[in-house]
């Protein structure tokens, strides 16, 4: 784990840094809790595309299910880390959980669970996760 990765964040083996910007608040002056789902889907695309190298225009997943805690507020110019790794596999879909904390202070903002199917547009069908897939997270993960 790099030296600035919030402690949170350590068994996570895969992190995408966001920093909070003035649109993602609300009028309480926090984090708007619909912005946390941007910032998992940001870090989800960001991890699938490091894992496969798919481009966006190929992506071959579709979101099935989101959960999100929250645990403390974020605020503007906050540097937050999203921790993310697949937590477990089926036949045609993989769940991923997110942890979000805040790299000033290592405080533990939210975390998140969602599933992804895999799924081929062009046919209109699910379709069983890539073997090589599963073996690049395998690669990462240990």
């Amino acid at each position: 784990m790099p030296a600035n990765t919030p402690r949170p964040l350590a068994e996570f083996p895969f992190v995408h840094w966001i920093n909070v910007r003035f649109r993602d608040l609300d009028t309480l002056g926090h984090v708007n809790n619909a912005v946390y789902a941007t910032y998992l889907e940001s870090a989800r695309l960001d991890f699938y595309q490091q894992l496969t190298g798919i481009a966006l225009e190929e992506l071959n997943i579709i979101l099935a299910e989101l959960t999100i805690s929250y645990k403390a507020p974020a605020f503007f110019n906050d540097r937050l880390a999203v921790g993310i790794r697949v937590s477990s596999f089926g036949t045609k879909s993989f769940s991923l959980e997110y942890v979000i904390a805040r790299a000033a202070d290592d405080a533990l903002i939210a975390i998140g669970r969602s599933v992804l199917v895999s799924y081929d547009y062009k046919q209109g069908r699910t379709v069983p996760v890539p073997d090589d897939f599963r073996r690049r997270v395998a690669e990462l993960q240990g």
